[in-house]
């Protein structure tokens, strides 16, 4: 029984034309729909660019207000990556902005200072002199790379995110996560098989990976995390291309991508798994969940 067909579009797109932000429903009509051109997708996307450049308003839900974040360059850089438009003048705008918020070092931080004063969500705190991380660089340096950009931040950007990559030891999933997604854009595809073998051994070590969804308690949450807050394999591997999908049997991909299948909600939507901080910024986040999900079953669907 195939695991996305018809219907399961159908139900998300019920969905999606109810409950999606125009950003996603455009996402959608593009990617699921009759919508070839990204003109639309490209539209919707500039409604949050913030005043200074970068992007702001709620783009990335759990980072709100006018002031524009790493985080939330990371999500238009990923938009951006569906559309096809980083390897032009988008993507030299993005890089641009992001080299005015870089550390010495080469990186980015997760979120400002300016963010302080806006709604955030407790698992996400500002600092006055935050460091680069990892996650938000990472976010915004693989879509890049894989649209084989040049341009001189990306290069210390990369240059960080494998310092940051090779140091990974304890850990949690979503910096492995994004550790993979530039490991899978890197152009040393040597050393980035040797760092994802690596770090496929950590995560099942770490039991970071839920294998069996009716054995949840197998898996460590890493602090912080919610309760159910669990991480299958096809969250590291969301397409059957990625590195991270030799870190796992083919049963253990099946049952995830079984899992992922079921659930999809009676409304269409998928849920979000972290933590509710905000009724606002949930019903905001699952349309992009939904999309994600649809295309990680469409990616394994062959």
């Amino acid at each position: 029984m195939a695991r996305i067909d018809d219907g399961t579009i159908d139900r998300a797109a019920g969905y999606l034309w109810t409950a999606g932000r125009v950003l996603e429903q455009r996402r959608f009509a593009h990617l699921f729909g009759d919508a070839p051109d990204p003109a639309g997708v490209l539209a919707a996307l500039d409604a949050y660019r913030a005043p200074g450049g970068g992007w702001a308003y709620g783009l990335e839900p759990d980072v709100r207000g006018p002031a524009a974040q790493p985080l939330a360059a990371g999500a238009a850089a990923r938009v951006l990556a569906e559309a096809d438009a980083l390897a032009g003048p988008r993507g030299t705008e993005l890089c641009d902005w992001a080299a005015a918020s870089t550390t010495p070092d080469g990186g980015v931080p997760a979120v400002l200072p300016s963010l302080r004063r806006y709604p955030h969500p407790p698992f996400l705190p500002v600092a006055d002199d935050p460091p680069a991380d990892l996650l938000a660089t990472g976010q915004i340096a693989a879509p890049l790379l894989r649209a084989g950009l040049r341009h001189p931040w990306l290069t210390g950007a990369a240059d960080f995110c494998r310092r940051a990559i090779e140091a990974i030891d304890r850990t949690h999933p979503y910096e492995v996560i994004t550790a993979v997604g530039f490991l899978d854009a890197a152009p040393d595809r040597a050393w980035a098989a040797e760092q994802a073998a690596r770090l496929g051994e950590s995560v099942r070590r770490q039991r970071l990976v839920l294998l069996d969804p009716d054995r949840p308690e197998q898996v460590r949450l890493a602090p912080g995390y919610a309760p159910g807050e669990f991480h299958l394999p096809h969250d590291y591997a969301p397409t059957p291309d990625s590195l991270a999908r030799a870190w796992f049997t083919d049963a253990e991909t099946e049952r995830g991508l079984d899992h992922l299948a079921a659930a999809q909600l009676p409304d269409g939507g998928w849920p979000i798994t972290w933590a509710r901080w905000s009724a606002a910024t949930e019903n905001e986040a699952r349309p992009g969940v939904t999309l994600a999900a649809l295309r990680t079953l469409r990616a394994y669907q062959g």
